[in-house]
């Protein structure tokens, strides 16, 4: 035998001997484990309520050691039963039953192995009452999206909380700033004189206690790439806990409550699409083999190719990188085809709201998650609470495909989502064109055309602007007598308008994150204060006194909360329509031009009757009669006004 043969045979030996030790270890390990008692680390849903339309509820533990647990509930009206581990036994998935009419009180749940015992409470929770709550929004509503972190600082002490201290830093624009929700408290007056009825906050859920260091980008344009927080809320750790820095849950229902004694109800974001990358099921592994798309070692990356998702020639690969590809290379996709992941998120957005007594959802990324999953849900949502409804995120300027994702009829899937409505973005694009670049308004007036396309175009949520794009105000070409203008048509056109904070001082940012700046006032020792009426420029003066008018005209003149929209003259740069009711009628009318217009439309479409007088309730104008059923009406350059009969 040669050297070099005897020498194979001795590493072939020693690693044969290595693996040997390591399978040894492994069994060790494993035997270790099996008489080990199990650990409990989490319970979801921690409580849950009796008589509800859930029962059993699916309980997920994650913890140690579960493997061949059983699951016994010490107290009365409780009952476990269809219990599952997952192989490596780090979580366990257990029917609870609740008895009819069980008095509200904590259980024990007793999870027992060869290896020993683990308890952990499980509530059985009252439920809040029904009156006040879980109202939905309507057409009578206008809808004030707040950024939490971004709005006001209400409660220094959790700034820069113990468990996730150093994210905290005003001066980064990517880090937490301290906006809470005491701070919102602080400012539901200011929102009520706005004429606001309805604040939809940013998600809630508990973020990463540390920088997250797997999204990377720069704190300033041109700057270094560095790690961020998730202060937007869009990166959960834990569906069911909240975010420190915002608040407690108790902070959270006493801020629903008093949003509630104010007449303003509250629209929870949530997001069913992706978790963020350090969830646990992400970092020590999925309760489930198939409950995310894919794995953080091997996934598809979304391309964001949505049209294909109703392309009748695409392949079904095209398709699935849609659906299952993680938003930027990074966001791990929930799997909503594992019935037990969609189990879960159902369950998760019902605990939600009986918690916390919101009375809507507006659902993030909502063309990225299969409509079978979207049918389930929300026909859930309105089995328990038929009044709350839901507003999906498909943001895309195409009136087709968004269009295409209301709900009200089955699509060529057979498949009716239930989705109540959809904000109106392929009517935003135009209209800041039109108002900020001075584009032609009949632009605007041709994607309204489409509204044949939609289930329901009368409950659309109209807007300029949001958390995602850059502020109207930071459009080239954008003055605050463009912003009044979209103003004026998003809060007149058919629908429910939704606002995008500091949108109503004429506060400028450019892309994610600039458009987030903090409201000017939010923090104590800010240099200037915009919720001080006295204190703003005349700028931030006149671009919220506009919009707080229009928020009383829509209060006092019942056609543009509840009227049919119906189109009398259309121009290059004008544009006049009627909101009209069985009772009555207002006559909106826009001259985006440079230039004085006048112009003459047919006002029998509108029921008033011959020479009925119309004055101009934004002053632009002057008064108008209707004479041989038609209206003769003059503007300014560039101004809007809305015609109501004298005296109403």
């Amino acid at each position: 035998m040669s050297l070099m043969s005897h020498t194979g045979h001795t590493k072939r030996a020693a690693r044969l001997g290595a693996a040997l030790l390591f399978a040894c270890c492994l069994a060790f390990a494993s035997a270790d484990a099996q008489h080990a008692a199990p650990t409990i680390l989490k319970v979801e849903p921690p409580n849950w309520w009796a008589d509800h339309s859930i029962n059993p509820v699916r309980v997920l533990i994650r913890g140690r050691n579960l493997s061949g647990a059983r699951v016994e509930v010490r107290g009365a009206g409780l009952r476990a039963s269809r219990v599952s581990t997952n192989a490596a036994g780090t979580y366990l998935f257990a029917d609870v039953t609740v008895a009819p009419h069980a008095a509200p009180g904590v259980r024990t749940l007793r999870l027992s192995t060869p290896g020993g015992v683990s308890e952990a409470p499980f509530e059985i929770s009252a439920p809040l009452a029904r009156a006040g709550r879980f109202q939905g929004f309507t057409t009578d509503d206008v809808i004030y999206l707040i950024m939490t972190d971004r709005f006001s600082d209400g409660d220094s002490s959790n700034d820069d909380p113990d468990v996730s201290r150093g994210l905290y830093d005003r001066t980064k624009t990517r880090y937490y700033h301290g906006g809470d929700f005491q701070g919102v408290i602080n400012h539901l007056s200011y929102l009520r004189d706005l004429g606001v009825t309805a604040i939809w906050l940013t998600p809630w859920y508990d973020n990463v206690n540390h920088l997250n260091e797997r999204e990377q980008y720069p704190d300033k344009p041109g700057g270094a790439r560095e790690p961020i927080t998730d202060y937007h809320g869009y990166g959960a750790v834990d569906y069911y806990g909240v975010e420190e820095h915002f608040g407690s849950m108790n902070d959270l229902r006493r801020l629903v409550d008093e949003a509630h004694r104010n007449g303003i109800k509250v629209i929870q974001d949530e997001v069913a699409n992706h978790t963020g990358p350090y969830h646990p099921w992400n970092v020590e592994g999925a309760p489930t083999a198939t409950w995310y798309n894919g794995t953080q070692a091997r996934h598809l990356a979304n391309n964001f190719q949505t049209w294909v998702l109703h392309d009748p020639h695409a392949l079904p690969q095209l398709k699935r990188t849609v659906l299952e590809g993680w938003f930027v290379d990074i966001l791990p996709d929930m799997n909503q085809h594992d019935p037990e992941a969609a189990r879960y998120e159902i369950q998760n957005t019902l605990w939600w709201i009986g918690m916390t007594g919101v009375d809507a959802i507006r659902q993030d990324t909502w063309q990225y998650v299969p409509d079978s999953f979207w049918r389930d849900w929300t026909a859930a949502v309105k089995r328990e609470y038929p009044h709350v409804n839901v507003v999906g995120e498909v943001l895309d300027g195409d009136v087709a495909h968004t269009s295409f994702y209301q709900g009200g009829r089955a699509r060529f899937d057979r498949i009716d989502t239930g989705l109540d409505t959809l904000f109106d973005f392929p009517l935003l694009y135009p209209v800041r064109r039109a108002f900020a670049e001075g584009k032609p308004l009949r632009e605007a007036v041709q994607i309204v055309s489409y509204d044949h396309l939609y289930p329901n175009p009368s409950v659309l949520l109209p807007l300029i602007g949001n958390h995602d794009m850059p502020r109207f105000m930071s459009e080239p070409g954008a003055d605050v007598a463009g912003l009044k203008l979209a103003e004026t048509l998003v809060m007149t056109m058919r629908g429910t308008p939704q606002l995008y904070y500091g949108d109503e001082i004429a506060m400028r940012g450019a892309g994610d994150p600039d458009n987030r700046r903090d409201f000017p006032g939010g923090w104590a020792g800010d240099a200037h204060n915009a919720f001080d009426t006295g204190a703003r420029t005349p700028e931030e003066r006149d671009a919220f006194d506009r919009l707080r008018l229009l928020g009383r005209l829509r209060r006092e003149l019942e056609p543009l909360r509840r009227g049919a929209l119906v189109n009398l003259y259309v121009a290059e740069q004008q544009w006049a329509y009627a909101r009209k009711t069985e009772r009555d009628a207002v006559v909106v009318a826009f001259n985006n031009d440079a230039k004085p217009a006048t112009f003459v439309c047919d006002a029998r479409p509108t029921g008033l009757a011959e020479g009925t007088r119309l004055s101009d309730r934004l002053s632009a104008s002057q008064s108008v009669s209707v004479a041989d059923g038609k209206l003769a009406i003059t503007l300014p350059a560039r101004s809007a006004a809305i015609f109501a009969a004298s005296g109403r």
